[in-house]
């Protein structure tokens, strides 16, 4: 349970509240203050970004063991109105994923359409691969994204995890467009490692990942801001969510620092948000 701290108060004289208009502002007319819906924005962000990531895995590792025959039954990430298509050319798949005009709703409640097409090697002996994709007419929860993004996957230990798992290391250069009209851009790099489930490929349901990185995003009225993962976020795939469940991220923008905390495993849409060293708890799904 998340809790929640109310800033009350005010400027209360004209002087007072002329002074704290100005601190809203740089020198240059750039916004300094960290909006709630700026945190709200790029969350979804995020969110978009770990989706895509665990297509473009599933795709990856479905390939890899499509002879495996397991004892049960095999529980499959993509939703059945997901049509793929695989062409191996030249010693490398390339998946293209076609969710639709419609589109189609993932198990955690999100929607996607259009195509994602997915390319790695054939060579599954090699220790490091590296997994490509493109969006074609691709919108998930209405916002498309435009761009590409490279995962460089490794099984390994880590300082997380003695016991060798994957370690995906993504770069990211993607555009983002909100069903408003807004734009955003985003590049950075994120490491995401498997921490539970990968001995279970045919069941996703108990995929366990842990992320940090850092990034940089451009608004649509030009401004940035730059974001960092102080404490790695943690996502289950036994969550119907597609936000952190623990985690904290750092967010900087013209000098202003908002501190976004997820908890420690509710599985919840809410985060604590903390700015000027005043805390509440906001929805992230709005």
């Amino acid at each position: 349970m998340k809790t929640k701290f109310l800033l009350i108060g005010s400027c209360i004289a004209l002087s007072l509240l002329t002074s704290c208009n100005s601190d809203e502002n740089t020198n240059d007319g750039t916004s300094k203050a960290i909006t709630n819906d700026e945190i709200i924005a790029n969350s979804k962000i995020d969110a978009s970004i770990e989706d895509v990531t665990n297509i473009a895995e599933d795709q990856f590792t479905s390939q890899v063991n499509i002879n495996s025959k397991p004892s049960g039954n095999i529980k499959h990430f993509l939703p059945e109105c997901a049509v793929i298509r695989t062409v191996l050319t030249n010693n490398t798949f390339t998946k293209t994923i076609d969710f639709g005009v419609d589109g189609c709703t993932l198990d955690n409640g999100n929607t996607v359409k259009g195509k994602m097409v997915v390319s790695f090697s054939n060579d599954f002996s090699a220790s490091t691969q590296t997994i490509s994709y493109t969006f074609e007419g691709f919108y998930h929860n209405g916002k498309k994204l435009q761009g590409s993004k490279s995962i460089v996957r490794t099984v390994k230990s880590t300082d997380l995890l003695a016991e060798a798992h994957p370690v995906l290391t993504a770069a990211i250069d993607l555009t983002i467009t909100f069903d408003d009209g807004s734009v955003y851009s985003r590049k950075g790099s994120l490491v995401k490692e498997m921490t539970a489930g990968y001995n279970t490929w045919f069941n996703w349901e108990d995929n366990v990942f842990v992320v940090t990185g850092s990034g940089t995003t451009t608004l649509p009225n030009g401004d940035t801001y730059s974001a960092e993962i102080k404490t790695p976020l943690e996502f289950k795939a036994s969550c119907r969510k597609s936000f952190a469940l623990k985690g904290v991220v750092e967010i900087t923008k013209n000098g202003a620092t908002a501190i976004i905390d997820y908890g420690n495993g509710d599985c919840d849409t809410l985060a604590s948000v903390t700015k000027d060293g005043v805390t509440e708890e906001i929805d992230l799904k709005k």
